[in-house]
């Protein structure tokens, strides 16, 4: 049976061999191109490097990750990162662009608490201390979804409880800035401390 890593990594260094480029120098032109879309980068690799879809899409799904060795050594290569800028960019788009406002203004709250990391998921941001805290992302178009990861908060009409089991037990949604209130504040600190 062939071994798949081998394959690639031979798929790798063909495509090396035939654009005359490294692979870390493809995903430099990716980065420059600012494309953001899987299919769009395939595209333009194979517009620019005459290289086939097979070829090209490898590439354009290595781009971000690391990339195995090609030289026979041991050490991957580091990642490319995303020239893509802000991940919030490729979060609030669209229609749901205007709603990044919102998320800026309840995330200016938790940062009042202290320090935490975010990390930028497909269609929201997790807000990490020891653990999962909370999560921002947008709803609809007019309205972002706050998750909630904290145990026995004071019940609102705006709180819903999920079902067990879920990343977060509570979500809600807001969808102006005067709903970012005293009670929510309390909700954020609540589940900010339970993550310690």
């Amino acid at each position: 049976m062939a071994d798949p890593q081998a394959a690639t990594l031979t798929q790798l260094r063909n495509i090396q061999a035939r654009s005359g480029k490294t692979i870390a120098e493809l995903h430099a032109v990716l980065a420059a191109s600012g494309l953001a879309k899987t299919g769009e980068r395939r595209s333009l690799l194979m517009a620019q490097f005459q290289l086939g879809y097979g070829d090209a899409n490898v590439v354009a799904l290595f781009y971000g990750k690391p990339v195995p060795a090609l030289d026979g050594s041991a050490a991957p290569a580091a990642p490319v990162p995303d020239a893509a800028g802000d991940p919030l960019d490729a979060i609030y788009t669209g229609a749901k662009a205007p709603l990044r406002a919102l998320h800026a203004a309840v995330l200016q709250q938790v940062l009042g608490f202290g320090s935490f990391e975010q990390a930028p998921k497909k269609a929201y941001v997790s807000l990490r201390r020891k653990k999962q805290f909370a999560m921002i992302g947008p709803a609809t178009k007019d309205a972002i979804e706050i998750g909630l990861n904290a145990r026995n908060l004071a019940p609102g009409p705006r709180l819903k409880t999920m079902p067990a089991g879920g990343m977060c037990p509570y979500t809600l949604r807001i969808s102006g800035a005067a709903e970012i209130d005293a009670e929510l504040v309390a909700w954020l600190r609540a589940a900010y401390d339970a993550a310690a």
